[in-house]
């Protein structure tokens, strides 16, 4: 089972799209794909037509549990979505509370991660989307994914909240046995624009070859995939934001095409 996190300390990047159309293509290749909404406001969670104001049974619940078997707290809220691989794991109002409840409490930063063993036979693909803060919520899931996907908006506010992604990332990995592996994803690109043009060329100067080598375009499908409640993938395949989510899946399956490459061919 792949465990992959989208994340940026900041919010209005496209953490929720990029999490959803990722899944989209995941699902088309025919993987089992588990996404886990870890943010308060619940925008996945609305976005597959639940309300996170007045859910029951949601991720809030695992941090509750007395059980050891998490894997079993996990079944009861898990909801099937309206793609037969995707499966929802719903977020509600009630995780903005953990940080000031759980307080000192051992093990806290690895109730997700061991959620997900528990799990591992049920999904081939996990995606977790996070809250823009740093706080317990964020740390759960960097502790229990394996890629990092951090989109940013091609423009220049949005790159200031990058800066604080990698210095918690910086953090992160101190207490990791490894280095966690991170795509930067340029999101909201509009090629009409000097200062979309501008933020992309700087992201790429400053961050090289971890930038996917692409980028996400606005595209006004988008918003209807959502008032649908399905990816991108599954309701205009063929379309601009459709081809980029699929060729950022194939990046992170198969590794970046080299720069020198695309400069050739352009």
């Amino acid at each position: 089972m792949k465990v992959w996190a989208v994340a940026n300390q900041k919010g209005g990047v496209g953490k929720t799209t990029t999490t959803v159309n990722l899944a989209g293509h995941l699902a088309l290749q025919g993987r089992r794909v588990l996404l886990v909404d870890l943010d308060p406001h619940g925008s996945m969670t609305a976005y597959f037509g639940q309300d996170p104001d007045t859910l029951e049974k949601s991720a809030y619940l695992l941090f509750q549990a007395a059980s050891p078997d998490l894997g079993k707290t996990a079944r009861t809220i898990i909801l099937p979505t309206r793609v037969k691989e995707i499966s929802l794991l719903p977020a509600s109002t009630a995780l903005a509370t953990l940080d000031r409840q759980l307080g000192t409490r051992e093990g806290k930063g690895l109730v997700i991660m061991r959620t997900l063993k528990q799990l591992q036979d049920e999904y081939d693909d996990v995606l977790i989307d996070c809250p823009p803060l740093l706080g317990i919520l964020l740390v759960n899931a960097l502790a229990a994914c394996e890629h990092l996907i951090l989109p940013v908006q091609t423009e220049f506010l949005a790159l200031k909240g990058l800066e604080r992604m990698m210095h918690t990332l910086g953090m992160i990995n101190k207490s990791r046995p490894e280095p966690l592996r991170f795509t930067i994803v340029p999101t909201m690109f509009d090629r009409r624009t000097r200062a979309a043009q501008e933020s992309l060329k700087l992201l790429r100067d400053q961050h090289g070859d971890d930038v996917f080598s692409g980028m996400i375009p606005i595209d006004t499908r988008f918003r209807e995939a959502s008032k649908r409640g399905m990816p991108l993938s599954h309701l205009a395949g063929k379309s601009h934001g459709s081809l980029a989510y699929a060729g950022l899946l194939r990046e992170l399956q198969n590794g970046p095409i080299p720069r020198l490459h695309l400069v050739n061919n352009t």
